[in-house]
């Protein structure tokens, strides 16, 4: 019989896993980056002593990334001037004729609306300045008015 008939198990067929990316560079963290961790790991370990085996595979893979998270952690101080924008602050500013309010923190305190990671291009833009300070952004020159700025 022909080998390309044979089916020995689905196991030899599927795609390896690998593991969840580490993003490059230092694992820079606000204040509060090293309790969200912590909740983050023990939500995972909770997980993965109650899910059914078939699951348990992802939720490990998980939980190894977090565990790595926690022990590469570094906590940011924030900028000895008050009014410097830098990780851990928040940011009110203008672009394109609209008023936003971000908080730039690490790479796993960040989320889509209000908190930025610091490596992303807007954060880049505005590390550094101050009130009143512009900054270019994509291409454009002036195209970031900082508004007020918040380190506490």
């Amino acid at each position: 019989m022909s080998v390309a008939f044979r089916r020995e198990s689905d196991e030899e067929h599927r795609e390896p896993r690998f593991e969840l990316p580490i993003p490059p560079g230092p694992n820079l963290v606000t204040a509060a980056g090293p309790a969200l961790i912590a909740a983050r790991v023990a939500e995972l370990e909770a997980a993965v002593d109650a899910a059914p085996e078939a699951e348990r595979e992802a939720l490990a893979r998980q939980l190894r990334y977090w565990h790595t998270r926690a022990a590469t952690a570094e906590v940011v101080a924030l900028p000895q001037d008050p009014d410097e924008v830098g990780i851990g602050s928040r940011v009110t500013f203008r672009l394109g004729g609209t008023e936003r309010t971000i908080t730039i923190t690490g790479h796993d305190e960040a989320d889509a609306e209000a908190r930025i990671d610091y490596a992303a291009p807007l954060a880049r833009a505005l590390i550094g300045t101050g009130p009143g300070d512009t900054a270019d952004f994509q291409g454009r020159a002036d195209a970031i008015t900082v508004l007020s700025v918040e380190n506490r």
